[in-house]
């Protein structure tokens, strides 16, 4: 005989691999199962939303979906903020958690299906004749839809004797939407004697075509129409050729790339939903540009979009490759006329400010030189978020992950690094954190030390303020106190959480990172570097935010 948590956990364990989460009461008897029945990877965080957090990380850096688990009420309600972002950027994951008795609640229960809906969150509840078919139904949900899910167990079904474990098939996998519907066959054909037609096409990619797998398919379309690419923060490395991509469009773009953006004759946008940092709130492209955009979404998902081509990106983008007509211009094609080296190259300002702290634009640079190329980069929200993107390339679009700010949270870096590090054991996890969000996840330090080990580092952009709040609030003269934060140690925080922390002060500081580079994985410590850099230099992208909202 089985109880419902081992039905639980060993259903899971035949889809999922990686399990972040802590232990409590809700979820004691899962857990034990957990590990003791299945060869699941349980890997303990510090805090709740951190569990949320890391099974996120996993799933943006690996595609593969990972689960997470806590007990019920404070327990479950700690995960929230991570369970919002997760709904926002649609990622699938599973969090396993305890819940109210079938009695009834308790007093120190709450309403755990409201607070998981408010939050745009699906809950399913195992009970004591369904729970493997209860957890199959709430993967498949996850991996179906690309969305967070809740799978509860209530406390008085937790240890309930239920028989052996049933064979469940599935999950399910949804088919790609193919591009067969006659109105979707008949906008391919325009789009691509459009393509063909023209002399500036610009491809612009974003995370969803990764997720489709359309990155050949974009480099055959690309070189079959003489395009110049482009990619979101999120896209970037899925064109095979970088000697003809611009890097990021939007307000991490460079200027150079920028201005030849609005010169394209029409824009096909795949996989990318044109979100309003992209779009550099409403100027990226120039009035004459024709806009395309490939998607799964029911309908274009920006006004500025002219016409739209509903399919998975994969197979929409080949059938325009396959459709192109024979090209009647012999005009050079214009990805050939430019040289896109140039055109990505960003500022990089002095060493220090006029403030005599470093310059985050010199320093970011720097970086870029010395930081291990098998860098998978995870990124906490807030203003420094720009310096990571502008100037540290990264090999392909699972290799940076953003999570905190499709929901525009801050605090959930730390936790990042154990996903990430789970889900690519062989590279380097490179954390790129501000103060603020850096010490709001402090729970988490030990967490990203204790599992990346000497294959992890993290980089603190360190102003002693709430930067985003200073750029466009301080500006506007409120009061500046509430905006600025004690000028933290997070090199001694990192050494007491096991790791070697590095004040850096000026660029010369930054060589600890090239002897650390050289070093065995095995043999050397996490890495914490404290960037001591001036808050007077703004980010392009928040000095457009700030010219929308003045």
């Amino acid at each position: 005989m089985a109880i419902v948590s081992t039905h639980v956990a060993r259903t899971l364990a035949q889809h999922i691999h990686e399990v972040f989460g802590l232990m409590g009461n809700g979820n004691a008897y899962f857990l034990d199962a957990l590990l003791r029945e299945t060869d699941a990877t349980f890997s303990a965080v510090r805090h709740e939303a951190g569990a949320v957090v890391a099974a996120d990380a996993h799933f943006r850096t690996s595609g593969r979906i990972a689960a997470a688990t806590t007990t019920y009420g404070a327990g479950f309600t700690n995960t929230l903020t991570a369970l919002a972002e997760a709904a926002q950027a649609r990622i699938p994951l599973v969090l396993v958690v305890g819940d109210e008795p079938t009695s009834g609640p308790r007093p120190w229960d709450v309403d755990q299906i409201a607070m998981s809906s408010a939050v745009g969150v699906r809950t399913y509840t195992v009970g004591r004749i369904d729970a493997a078919a209860a957890t199959v139904t709430a993967i498949e949900h996850a991996l179906a839809y690309r969305v967070p899910v809740v799978l509860a167990i209530p406390y008085d079904v937790a240890q309930r004797e239920i028989g052996e474990v049933p064979t469940v098939p599935g999950p399910g996998h949804p088919a790609p939407l193919a591009p067969t519907a006659d109105f979707t066959r008949a906008a391919i054909e325009r789009l691509a004697s459009l393509l063909a037609a023209v002399e500036r096409p610009l491809l612009l990619a974003g995370h969803g075509a990764w997720l489709a797998g359309a990155g050949p398919a974009l480099g055959e379309l690309a070189a079959a129409t003489g395009a110049v690419t482009s990619t979101t923060a999120l896209g970037r490395g899925i064109f095979p050729e970088a000697r003809f991509d611009i890097g990021i469009s939007g307000g991490f773009g460079a200027p150079g790339a920028m201005e030849l953006v609005r010169s394209a004759d029409v824009a096909v946008v795949v996989g990318a939903g044109l979100n309003q940092f992209t779009m550099r709130f409403g100027e990226l492209f120039a009035p004459h540009t024709a806009v395309w955009q490939i998607d799964t979404a029911a309908s274009a998902t920006n006004a500025r979009v002219g016409g739209f081509v509903r399919a998975d990106a994969r197979l929409a983008v080949e059938a325009v490759t396959a459709a192109l007509p024979a090209r009647q211009s012999a005009v050079q094609p214009w990805r050939e006329s430019i040289d896109a080296s140039a055109l990505r190259a960003q500022v990089t300002g002095p060493e220090l400010a006029e403030d005599g702290l470093l310059d985050p634009r010199a320093a970011a640079a720097r970086l870029a030189e010395l930081l291990p190329e098998d860098r998978v980069v995870v990124s906490d929200g807030g203003h420094f978020i720009a310096w990571a993107n502008m100037y540290w390339p990264v090999a392909a679009p699972h290799r940076m992950a953003m999570v905190g700010t499709a929901y525009q949270s801050i605090g959930l870096g730390w936790p990042s690094v154990p996903g990430a590090a789970r889900a690519n054991p062989d590279s380097t996890i490179v954390l790129t954190t501000g103060d603020g969000g850096g010490v709001m996840a402090l729970a988490d330090l030990d967490s990203a030390v204790r599992t990346a080990g000497g294959r992890g580092l993290a980089v603190v952009w360190n102003d002693a303020a709430y930067g985003a709040e200073v750029n466009l609030y301080g500006l506007k003269g409120l009061a500046a106190e509430p905006m600025l934060i004690d000028r933290i140690d997070f090199a001694a925080y990192g050494a007491a959480a096991g790791a070697e922390g590095v004040v850096v002060r000026r660029l010369e500081d930054l060589e600890r990172l090239r002897t650390w580079s050289r070093e065995d994985p095995a043999e050397r410590p996490f890495l914490v570097l404290d960037l001591q850099i001036s808050r007077s230099v703004i980010a392009p992208y928040q000095e457009e935010v700030i010219r929308v909202n003045s």
